[in-house]
């Protein structure tokens, strides 16, 4: 958890019952521990992918690998990501916030 909450850098709300919960821009993100993980997860197998959504993704690698985590950035004509792990090799993905970007209903 220290790795979402230093160096990823979201706020800490509370941690019960091997559940540990972070502020997540007024929504929460919420971590059930206790999980063993017996290979690497290569991108392309893992299902799931944590996505923050930031304001400058190269700003925020950079942040990211000032904190010493390897982050690979893509442009898209989409957008931009960058993809890191966390050190339960969990994949994790910045991405640009598109202003532009409306869901119709």
């Amino acid at each position: 958890m220290s790795f979402i909450k230093k160096t990823v850098g979201l706020p800490f709300l509370y941690d019960k019952d091997g559940l540990t919960c972070f502020d997540f821009g007024g929504a929460y993100l919420m971590i059930e521990s206790g999980y063993k993980v017996e290979t690497i997860r290569d991108i392309t197998s893992t299902q799931t992918i944590i996505r923050f959504n930031v304001k400058d993704v190269k700003n925020t690698a950079n942040v990211l690998i000032s904190r010493g985590v390897h982050v690979e950035i893509h442009e898209f004509e989409w957008g931009i990501v960058g993809n890191f792990q966390d050190p339960d090799s969990n994949w994790c993905q910045l991405k640009d916030q598109t202003p532009n970007f409306v869901v119709t209903p």
